[in-house]
């Protein structure tokens, strides 16, 4: 049933009720009237009497004019209703007729929940379409949506898709590590889905030019008994705070030095990081009022790029993270995070790498300009050890940038890069970067970066990147 036919069934229903109480209002008054006139109460013959004698009379008796008034106001009121339910029945014939058969340019109302059939639909229809009487409804036209529908049953169907497109240019001179000119870096088709009550899946495919990966696929079980969150399938390490992140979601072109030296990134891999097929189990733990506590415990195959390779079934790796967050003000905030992993390296199955790692984050982000202004420092300190044939080589890298918000849609930044190399000790790379950032829209980013690296063979690299980023669909939101 239409809204206009619910207006228009209450516009009658009220009409007949107050059709009814004016009369017999009107009634009452009379009946007090005439037992008022005769001052004793009269007895049934007399009553009788009168009334025999009050309907052979030929002359009628002067009405009040208090009555009469109330009479004509009712009447008047009527035509008005009558007036108004008029015009919601030449309404609801405009909503229900089909697009093209009022005049060109004639504006006319239409219902949000109307179904405009088709042209073609339009030509083999009807001209005129029998309006339904009361109490019966008109199919395919003016229908509310059904919920609980088929319509709404496609959705389950159909997961969350979103596309993501990295563009990047290169200038200057980098012997070392070159990076091209132009590519498309990588190409992130996101589809994600809740799978049923009690999971959720999410895939990620990344598209680069060395070929087609799934950089993400895992089901999450986010409500198990205790409190534990279960998941399952390939994804990104929660070790550290940027490893978890992907390329689009950086604020930088590039990822740290320490990245590439300590957990084996190479720039062959588009999207580098310890990352791999496994399970992960995660859970808040107790913690002071205001303090956010939550302890992650990971299990993976063993094969993570140039970091962990498994030679056996059982060469396993581990990841464990304990990270706390706590409130300074309505403003500010602080997280802090401990890492280990454990895996064994291409050496052999005998020689294991371990790596620990302290990250930390400060936000400033003011509630009433948060739009406008925010600040973000954030750093991460990583030691590796790695045994090989002849020696055990133990490393040390980190990290630390800053971002500001100059405006609402400009962003500016830095990053120092210090870190030793896992393979060889004696070996340390630096680097520091300026950026900055335009947003147009959720949508789209530019940004640039000029940066500077010294390597270890002594040789130093000046570059400016410039970064696009567009996507395509929805895309369900990133780690905080």
């Amino acid at each position: 049933m239409s809204f206009l036919q619910v207006r228009l069934r209450g516009r009658r229903l009220f009409v007949s009720l107050v059709f009814f109480g004016v009369l017999f209002s009107g009634i009452a008054d009379a009946a007090f009237a005439q037992s008022a006139s005769g001052g004793m109460p009269r007895t049934a013959g007399e009553s009788s009497d009168a009334a025999l004698s009050g309907f052979q009379s030929a002359q009628p008796q002067a009405v009040p004019d208090t009555q009469e008034q109330r009479l004509k106001s009712l009447e008047e009121r009527l035509r008005n209703l009558e007036e108004e339910i008029g015009l919601l029945k030449e309404d609801l014939r405009a909503a229900r007729a089909p697009m093209g058969t009022g005049q060109a340019g004639e504006p006319r109302l239409v219902l949000a929940s109307a179904v405009i059939p088709a042209p073609g639909e339009v030509a083999t229809a009807s001209p005129q379409a029998p309006v339904p009487g009361q109490g019966e409804t008109q199919v395919g036209a003016a229908q509310l949506p059904n919920y609980g529908g088929a319509s709404a049953m496609a959705k389950v169907f159909n997961p969350d898709m979103g596309i993501i497109g990295n563009f990047m240019a290169g200038m200057g001179r980098n012997q070392i590590n070159p990076v091209p000119s132009l590519s498309l870096q990588e190409s992130e088709v996101s589809l994600q889905a809740i799978v049923d009550p009690y999971a959720r899946a999410d895939f990620f495919l990344a598209f680069g030019e060395q070929g087609v990966e799934v950089e993400e696929g895992y089901v999450t079980f986010p409500a198990l008994p205790g409190g534990f969150r279960l998941r399952g399938g390939k994804m990104r390490a929660a070790f550290g705070r940027v490893n978890a992140f992907h390329n689009h979601t950086l604020p930088w072109v590039d990822r740290p030095l320490v990245t590439f030296n300590l957990l084996g990134g190479s720039l062959e891999e588009a999207d580098i990081g310890i990352k791999d097929a496994g399970v992960s189990v995660s859970r808040i733990l107790p913690a002071p009022k205001g303090i956010f506590l939550e302890a992650t415990g990971e299990m993976y195959r063993g094969d993570s790029g140039s970091l962990f390779q498994a030679s056996r079934r059982s060469d396993i790796s581990a990841i464990a993270h304990l990270k706390g967050y706590g409130d300074f003000t309505e403003n500010t905030n602080l997280e802090l995070g401990f890492s280990y992993a454990r895996g064994h390296n291409d050496t052999g199955s005998n020689f294991t790498t371990q790596l620990y790692g302290l990250d930390a984050t400060l936000r400033w982000k003011p509630v009433r300009r948060a739009i406008y202004h925010s600040f973000a420092a954030r750093t991460e300190v990583m030691w590796s050890r790695r045994e090989d044939a002849l020696a055990t080589q133990r490393a040390f890298g980190f990290y630390g940038s800053l971002e500001y918000q100059l405006s609402r849609r400009w962003f500016t930044g830095g990053r120092y890069d210090w870190t030793e190399r896992a393979r060889n000790a004696a070996q340390h790379d630096s680097g520091g970067s300026f950026v900055l950032t335009y947003w147009p829209s959720e949508f789209n980013q530019i940004r640039g970066q000029l940066r500077r690296t010294r390597y270890a063979e002594g040789q130093t690299a000046n570059e400016l990147l410039v970064q696009f980023l567009f996507t395509l669909g929805a895309h369900g939101a990133h780690p905080f």
